[in-house]
């Protein structure tokens, strides 16, 4: 087994707490000797410090390299910008990532899904380029640059050739936004023919969200620019039984942060009823990327064959047991 590592950790708020310590306590049965390094975020820090991402927070991932991140609430409308995006910025995390495959024992209306979405970070309209022109109009600066989308594209690609994936899509809106979608189509098709052997093919956002609920199996890599690229990971997340079990990560050249796609759902906090599964998911991709190869699979296999049992899932997931009960059930089957 790999050295003892340290590792950060994000507790977040909502549910992000609970989840935490669930994901925490499975790791720690499943045998790996990881020491957290436990920095918070988010709204209550935000009251405390003046700023809801410290820059505490920052430097402990940027110490340590790699962070599991629980879900931490944005505010709608108002209020503090994303504590992802500022993350995603401030370390140059530029490729999301987020795989949708069926696991069995969650009933869906497609059983043949396995995609990966691969999403641009770091600009797009969440570079956050906004300004009100009078009481009545309010304008949003949308920015494509070539290096962002040749890096993303490339990326893509190179996760298809890692993992045996035949197709790349790139997906974007260039009928209608093109100078910027344009310009990352542009990008898409310079990079794909560097990879011969993977199959390159272009799709229109609008008409990919219409395929995807009709025929998903017929797609296999994603490469979207941020916006479409946030919007069309939940949809595909809907058809592998949703948020709940949607895992992401964020990698850059030299930090990778792990969290799951789902909010803060805090209409149930310290209810003891979230499920963990997603974050869960996501620390799975964390001990492989750090070499806990074994104990990823082992705990990997544990969620798969509580979930496939059906006895004790969480209310999500079509069951009554609490967060404590579903966690311990899969330390159970390690």
């Amino acid at each position: 087994m790999s050295e003892r590592k340290t590792i950060t950790l994000i507790p977040g708020d909502g549910i992000g707490p609970e989840i935490s310590s669930a994901v925490c306590e499975i790791i720690k049965a499943a045998g790996v000797d990881i020491d957290w390094d436990i920095q918070t975020a988010g709204a209550d820090v935000a009251v405390a410090e003046g700023t809801p991402l410290p820059q505490r927070v920052i430097d402990s991932i940027k110490k340590n390299k790699v962070a599991l991140k629980a879900p931490v609430t944005t505010p709608i409308g108002k209020g503090f910008r994303s504590v992802n995006v500022a993350l995603r910025k401030e370390l140059d995390l530029f490729a999301n990532i987020r795989p949708c495959k069926n696991i069995e024992g969650i009933n869906t209306p497609f059983s043949d899904v396995d995609i990966v979405v691969v999403r641009e970070n770091t600009e797009d309209l969440y570079a956050g380029i906004e300004r009100q022109i009078d009481e009545n109009t309010a304008e949003s600066i949308k920015i494509i640059t070539r290096a962002a989308s040749e890096r993303i594209v490339d990326y893509a690609f190179q996760l298809a050739l890692k993992n045996s994936r035949k197709t790349v899509h790139a997906v974007t809106k260039a009928n209608i936004c093109k100078l910027t979608d344009g310009l990352f189509l542009d990008c898409a098709r310079n990079v794909a023919k560097k990879y011969p052997q993977i199959e390159y093919k272009e799709i229109l956002v609008d008409n990919l969200c219409m395929q995807l609920v009709q025929n998903p199996s017929r797609f296999d890599v994603l490469v979207l620019p941020n916006l479409y690229g946030d919007i069309v990971s939940d949809l595909t997340a809907g058809l592998i039984g949703g948020l709940g079990i949607a895992q992401g990560a964020n990698i850059g050249s030299e930090y990778a942060v792990f969290e799951p796609v789902h909010g803060s759902a805090p209409d149930i906090k310290g209810l003891n009823k979230a499920n963990p599964a997603a974050l869960l998911l996501c620390a799975v991709n964390m001990l492989k990327h750090v070499g806990f190869l074994d104990a990823a699979v082992k705990i990997e296999n544990a969620l798969y064959k509580v979930i496939k049992d059906g006895k004790v899932l969480t209310s999500d997931l079509g069951g009554d047991a609490s967060t404590t009960e579903f966690s311990a059930e899969i330390i159970f089957n390690l």
